[in-house]
């Protein structure tokens, strides 16, 4: 650039400019003999050529990494991919890596080069062949000072990008189910932060190409993804750190990369069987005088967690999890030093017995921070994260130190209360938010506070794990809201605060794709959302046909109440009764083929939900029918999202023949077809030739229908769980059961 513009200037003051040698700057050059001008303008540009070649020359042309690859979609002709333009930050300047430290490099890729720098540092370039993959390393020393890295690789028209995060765009997690958005699981012409951002907060620093490679940068640092955004020919990657470290996949097809990632990044951990049952919840408990329809609560546990169960089971709606929200303690905040409140759950270690007797499991909410005495013990230790500054309520503080040995233990022994009631799970939530990650701050063990920002969360998951292990051997289940590299063999996933309208539901069609993309295979949504939770019958019935296809089947929170008794008209909608039985009936039916998926997802990191350009690449239309997805090998589903559609294109992979679950007619794969889809009807279609057998899908949802609209006699049904104390009380039976028939 320098050199272009030199000739420029010079070309255009001897050939164009004679004018300006007038001027009283140049009146001693202009009254030179023409040739003596000629000559001397002549010398000088030589002399200045010389000059910028010199400076040029010793800054050299940026470096550039060529990357062959038979897997790769071709370029300009060839098979490889280039990285350019790679450099560090302090934070006064950016320094540009030359091609002089590129020099070397063997065919195949391999490089170990290092330089000088002009700041005095000396930077290692290492690129490292793995097969077919290749891993890329950039180091300095010393790395004080040293903010950031970065480097491109090149884009091609069209290239489609996914992965990163299970938002459908950064920013304000709203964002993603505004009215009218557009974008979906393609990420080509956005810019994603990698931070973990409340409240839908699975990340991972993974994405891959529709060109045939993917890109995982290893650590916990902060960093961004500039997908063909401000550069539409270049992927721009950044992170902070005194190093860098990625790993560039290349593989015959995306699934092959998915897996690759899987291995590398930690495979997704087996659930115990029982986890793939339906779930129910509420976001707060309340013990009632009565139940929903005015008859006098008798039974000793709390009255919505019995008018859960006991109406659930008059309709015939299997529930295998039941879980309860904060607040459940003692405190302002439900959640004092670990201790059950009676008064809002009355009896609450027989409750779980009887949870169990049911055959459900019981889940509680918790969340990495002190509250009560504990809170003031922990401060006085200093276990509290340090930079966290108290929020006015007081809620999420004081963070624990998860660095810190002694801190995390005595947060742990609140843990281990819990477990000794016969707790068989939790929901993680908050790690995440109000968490401090700038500033001077360092962690007991000596992170900065930047870089612990992304560790925590799988600091604070393993905690856990660690202590249910430690208890209830692989029996258990830890669902947190946030997940990073390393989070997936201990953990499985909810999709945070979503939206309860039609476009949260489209958020949620794309999540559990991106999830599944990131390696981590179990997820579910908050059924019917959770902000904005506007209870409409045709969104909510939509969403639990989606949910059933989902490994994680949660309805809640529902406003606080059920579908028996909604704050809008119908307040009893036998509708949503008909479909939340037909579709957790469904999902029951299927716990065995999910519970073989998910073994599949913990041996080779094949997610039991697979996007369709997973099964089938080669087809346009399996990268942009990104509303339809495989459930596991032999179920392709296609979720309906928007109010008022009653058909649906769905494209069916090739390679097999399809089965509508509904008409029963086949279809050939490799076509995109237009189906019915009425209010209870998901489009469903079985491969040909497999096990799977659905049933009668049209009578069963005319059964639910005639069961829904029949009210249940509560004054009858709570006769059970009074027995059943009584019964247990006299005994002295009352015993917390470590084990379960689901227990693998």
């Amino acid at each position: 650039m320098e050199i272009r513009n030199f000739i420029i200037v010079l070309i255009k003051t001897i050939c164009f400019e004679k004018k300006r040698m007038t001027s009283t700057k140049f009146n001693l050059f202009y009254r030179l003999p023409a040739m003596m001008k000629k000559l001397l303008l002549i010398n000088l540009f030589f002399i200045g050529l010389a000059f910028v070649s010199v400076v040029y020359s010793q800054r050299g042309d940026p470096a550039q990494i060529t990357l062959p690859s038979k897997y790769l979609s071709r370029i300009d002709g060839r098979q490889s991919l280039r990285v350019t333009d790679i450099y560090y930050e302090t934070a006064n300047s950016r320094t540009v890596l030359s091609s002089a430290l590129t020099v070397g490099v063997k065919k195949n890729g391999q490089l170990e080069s290092s330089r000088r720098m002009p700041d005095g540092r000396i930077v290692k370039l290492s690129v490292t062949p793995a097969g077919k993959d290749f891993n890329i390393s950039l180091t300095a020393t010393p790395s004080d000072g040293l903010v950031k890295w970065g480097l491109a690789i090149e884009s091609s028209a069209n290239e489609f990008y996914t992965g990163l995060m299970e938002r459908v765009v950064d920013g304000p997690q709203q964002a993603s189910w505004a009215p009218g958005i557009k974008e979906a699981m393609n990420l080509r012409g956005q810019k994603v932060d990698m931070i973990i951002k409340p409240t839908t907060s699975v990340y991972a620093p993974f994405y891959l190409s529709s060109r045939g490679y993917a890109v995982f940068v290893k650590g916990d640092w902060p960093g961004r993804f500039d997908l063909a955004s401000s550069d539409p020919d270049q992927v721009k990657i950044e992170f902070e750190g005194p190093k860098f470290e990625l790993k560039i996949y290349t593989a015959e097809n995306p699934a092959e990369l998915v897996k690759a990632h899987a291995v590398d990044a930690g495979l997704p951990i087996l659930p115990p069987k029982w986890m793939l049952m339906p779930w129910r919840w509420r976001d707060e408990h309340t013990q009632r005088p009565t139940y929903y329809d005015g008859t006098k609560v008798n039974a000793p546990f709390n009255s919505e967690v019995m008018e859960d169960v006991l109406m659930m089971k008059a309709y015939g709606i299997p529930n295998g999890v039941y879980w309860i929200d904060r607040p459940w303690g003692i405190g302002y905040w439900g959640y004092d030093d670990f201790e059950i409140d009676q008064k809002r759950l009355p009896h609450f270690a027989a409750m779980v017995e009887w949870l169990e007797a049911n055959n459900q499991k019981t889940v509680l909410w918790i969340a990495p921070f002190f509250q009560g005495k504990m809170a003031e013990e922990a401060l006085g230790n200093k276990w509290n994260l340090a930079g966290q500054v108290r929020p006015s309520n007081g809620n999420n503080y004081p963070m624990v130190d998860l660095t810190n040995p002694d801190a995390k233990a005595y947060w742990q022994s609140g843990i281990e209360k819990l477990l000794n009631l016969g707790i068989a799970g939790f929901k993680l939530d908050r790690g995440e938010e109000n968490i401090p990650d700038d500033g001077p701050f360092k962690t007991f063990s000596g992170l900065t506070i930047r870089e612990n920002r992304n560790a925590y969360t799988p600091m604070y998951i393993k905690a856990v794990y660690d202590m249910a292990k430690k208890h209830r051997g692989n029996d258990f289940v830890l669902m947190p809201r946030a997940a990073y590299t390393g989070t997936a063999p201990y953990s499985v996933n909810w999709g945070g605060d979503i939206g309860g309208t039609q476009e949260g539901l489209r958020a949620s069609i794309i999540a559990v794709q991106r999830a599944a993309v990131m390696g981590y295979s179990s997820w579910g949504s908050d059924t019917c959302g959770y902000n904005q939770q506007l209870m409409e019958q045709e969104v909510c019935g939509r969403w639990l046909a989606f949910s059933a296809f989902t490994p994680i089947m949660e309805v809640g929170p529902t406003r606080n109440v059920a579908f028996w008794n909604l704050p809008r008209e119908p307040k009893y909608d036998a509708t949503l009764i008909a479909l939340w039985r037909m579709y957790a009936r469904l999902h029951e039916r299927l716990m065995d083929y999910a519970y073989t998926n998910a073994a599949e997802a913990n041996k080779s990191g094949m997610p039991i939900v697979r996007p369709l350009f997973l099964v089938d690449p080669k087809a346009k239309a399996a990268w942009a029918n990104w509303w339809t997805y495989q459930y596991g090998p032999d179920i392709l589903v296609s979720p309906v999202w928007e109010k008022g559609v009653r058909e649906q294109e769905v494209y069916l992979p090739a390679g097999d023949k399809w089965k509508d679950a509904w008409s029963g007619k086949i279809y050939a794969g490799g076509q995109s077809i237009r189906t019915p889809a009425e209010t209870y009807q998901i489009p469903l279609f079985i491969r040909v030739g497999s096990a799977i057998d659905l049933g009668d899908l049209n009578r069963e949802w005319k059964e639910s229908w005639d069961i829904s609209r029949k009210k249940p006699d509560l004054k009858s049904l709570e006769l059970e769980p009074i027995r059943w104390f009584d019964a247990h009380q006299r005994s002295g039976e009352i015993t917390i059961k470590k084990k379960s028939s689901f227990a693998r």
